[in-house]
């Protein structure tokens, strides 16, 4: 059974920086995809950022130039380094994992709130 744990969220001023960490129970080298999205109150989910298994990156246009993910995939690790941070930015931030093929499956961590207040 795949599990995601995030952690890092809390509560920041703006202008400051959190770093996210996702830990996966499995290998992510396999792993297609990974992302991080984000929901905030009466909102939608939204993709924040996400990584592919070759290493290639998006970001939502909200976040460009401010955020950045990485993984380590000898720790299984997801990380998402959130600098600049905005009151727009607050949200309960999720880990998700995708991978395709005969065994493949798409999870969810827990999430982690994120609160950007003076």
């Amino acid at each position: 059974q795949v599990q995601l744990v995030e952690s890092g969220g809390g509560l920041v001023q703006p202008g400051g920086s959190l770093r996210l960490s996702c830990a996966a129970s499995v290998s992510i080298v396999s792993i297609t995809v990974m992302g991080w999205y984000r929901q905030a109150p009466g909102k939608q989910r939204e993709l924040v950022s996400s990584i592919s298994s070759g290493g290639t990156t998006r970001y939502a246009d909200s976040v460009k130039g401010r955020f950045t993910i990485s993984k380590d995939n000898a720790k299984n690790t997801l990380d998402l380094q959130m600098n600049s941070l905005k009151p727009k930015d607050t949200a309960v931030y999720y880990c998700n994992a995708v991978r395709y093929g005969n065994v493949g499956f798409d999870r969810w961590g827990q999430g982690t709130q994120v609160t950007v207040s003076s």
